[in-house]
């Protein structure tokens, strides 16, 4: 039985630490995790679904602002792991604290290593198309996801699926190649995969404005935008008349509209808006303050006009595509 110390961060390592604790073969000894924040509409502090998880089973947690200093190694040493499993974590570890643990510290990584190294793994896979991804568990080493890869699961990326529905689903996954990676690493049977770095690519932390939605890029481009920030930081755009919205279900059709991207082209039993090159069917959306709605239920409030036109906007100014 390995003793395991969890490092992770709601909502990816929440089915991963889930099926560690539920597991026979190994023991969770502590949880790492960061300090709990206020939520919900009273914005009262409350602890996170791993916290919760943790002290119904008795498992001491630590949730030190930062994952480094004698003070956090002496208090992670006392719980004596074999190993470290990290999933979600938001912190590049330091080497002492990788060297706690005498079998290692790994990874649960939501993409094939080496594609997708770095901090937005689901949105990158979606906005370049790919039609696979997985979970990769690597060997953590001092420098970013570039350790040997210990187990991978791959699934295929439905072709309607945001981020937020693939990240569910990959933390599933990653739940069941954590578990195995620490059985074949307890029974001595891993078989480490470096990395070719010639095939690495990297997806930085996502900010808030990069959600805008540019109406001069092609129907394709959008909606793989829209899934990929949905359901942050959200695929904002103005309607026509400046209200702020999120576009949350689209499709691309394969259209040569001449009119200028933005552009409303149908109202009746469809919203279509054309695209830099090919046409959007914009199927739901979430008005600014509001919850997701039916686009034509929208359109029945709005009273949209043919010929109006939609405008990307990013903190309030006018991009791309917008109306003049």
């Amino acid at each position: 039985m390995l003793r395991v110390v969890f490092l992770g961060s709601p909502p990816f390592a929440t089915p991963v630490f889930s099926s560690l604790v539920a597991s026979t073969r190994h023991s969770a000894v502590a949880l790492v995790t960061k300090p709990d924040k206020p939520r919900g509409r009273g914005m009262h502090v409350q602890a996170s679904p791993l916290v919760e998880l943790a002290r119904a089973h008795a498992i001491p947690v630590l949730q030190p602002e930062r994952a480094r200093g004698p003070e956090f190694l002496e208090a992670l040493r006392a719980f004596a792991p074999d190993v470290l499993l990290v999933a979600s974590y938001g912190e590049i570890l330091r080497q002492d604290v990788l060297d706690v643990a005498p079998r290692g510290a790994f990874n649960v990584h939501a993409s094939l290593l080496p594609r997708h190294r770095g901090a937005s793994p689901i949105q990158a896979a979606i906005l370049a198309g790919d039609e696979e991804t997985g979970v990769a568990v690597q060997r953590m080493v001092l420098a970013l996801d570039e350790g040997d890869v210990v187990y991978e699961e791959r699934t295929r990326i439905g072709p309607h699926e945001n981020a937020g529905q693939l990240l569910a689903r990959l933390a599933d996954l990653g739940a069941v190649a954590a578990l195995r990676a620490l059985d074949a690493i307890e029974d001595g049977t891993a078989r480490e995969q470096p990395q070719d770095p010639t095939h690495a690519t990297y997806a930085r932390r996502i900010k808030k404005e990069e959600g805008a939605v540019d109406w001069t890029l092609d129907a394709i481009a959008i909606d793989r935008h829209v899934r990929a920030r949905t359901p942050w930081p959200g695929a904002r755009t103005h309607a026509p008349g400046g209200a702020e919205l999120a576009l949350t279900d689209v499709r691309p059709l394969e259209r040569d509209p001449r009119e200028l991207p933005g552009t409303v082209l149908e109202t009746r039993g469809a919203l279509v808006v054309a695209c830099g090159r090919g046409a959007l069917e914009i199927r739901a959306l979430k008005p600014a303050g509001k919850g997701p709605m039916d686009a034509l239920a929208w359109l029945r409030g709005a009273r949209i006009e043919l010929g109006a036109r939609f405008g990307a906007t990013t903190a309030g100014t006018e991009g791309p595509g917008a109306a003049p």
